[in-house]
């Protein structure tokens, strides 16, 4: 059996109990590199073995797995934040049915959930967004062409952009020719919730130059969209004037 666990955005109290229970019952461990919080790998018992994906290709991680599964032993697949946000876990997937060899996939908190905690930020508020638009930037792989950064920043939500704090400057161009304005709120969130974690918020038109000063090219996250001003409505749900199933409006 095969399980594909979310390890969290980073702090080793963010993984779900059921993914950290895993890895104590764990016979195999594949875990995504220095993506993926080392501190988690102390849960696996004595006799695991404990292997680094990094420097591994899909197929050698497919045959490890395959391997365990012939010995009968469990083997958790441990990947950054939730695997189903740039995991790469469906090629896997399909491998392992092609082998017939079960698995189950275990979600985890993603990091652009936890750059929103650190930025004690909500994504959808009323009258400013509804809507949360994941991306990146294409680099040395590509994306599709109805996705190109610009397209997507015409509809001028909130966008949590992955993958994308070493191009900086091009990412902060098309942001722009998009629609976005030089002095839209942005924030750069490095390594959210891990001990090293840092918040830096700037225009968008200052966003290259943010991440310079402070040395952030790489494990970070860039948040556009007013929903990190201070305007915004408040939600009718909670509003007195609002009934719902559960309560009736105040008169």
């Amino acid at each position: 059996m095969v399980y594909f666990v979310g390890a969290g955005p980073g702090a080793t109290d963010l993984i779900t109990v059921r993914g950290q229970n895993l890895l104590k019952e764990a016979d195999v461990i594949i875990y995504a590199g220095s993506l993926v919080n080392k501190e988690h790998l102390a849960l696996a018992k004595e006799e695991c073995k404990i292997y680094n994906s990094a420097s591994m290709t899909l197929e050698e991680v497919i045959a490890v797995m395959k391997e365990a599964e012939k010995e009968g032993k469990m083997t958790v697949r441990l990947h950054t934040g939730d695997p189903s946000i740039y995991g790469a876990i469906r090629e896997q997937m399909d491998l392992l049915n092609e082998l017939h060899i079960a698995y189950e996939v275990v979600p985890g908190v993603s990091s652009f959930c936890g750059a929103a905690a650190a930025l004690k930020a909500e994504y959808t508020l009323p009258d400013v967004s509804q809507t949360v638009i994941i991306t990146r930037m294409a680099g040395r792989t590509p994306v599709p062409e109805k996705e190109e950064i610009s397209l997507l920043a015409a509809h001028q939500a909130t966008m949590a952009i992955f993958l994308s704090t070493g191009l900086l400057e091009p990412l902060k161009e098309r942001l722009l020719a998009g629609g976005y304005q030089e002095d839209t709120p942005a924030a750069i969130v490095y390594k959210a919730t891990w001990p090293e974690e840092k918040v830096v918020r700037c225009p968008l038109g200052e966003l290259a130059q943010a991440g310079r000063d402070h040395g952030i090219s790489k494990t970070a996250l860039v948040l556009v969209g007013d929903f990190l001003s201070g305007d915004y409505t408040r939600s009718r749900l909670y509003a007195p004037d609002f009934s719902t199933e559960f309560r009736r409006a105040s008169e």
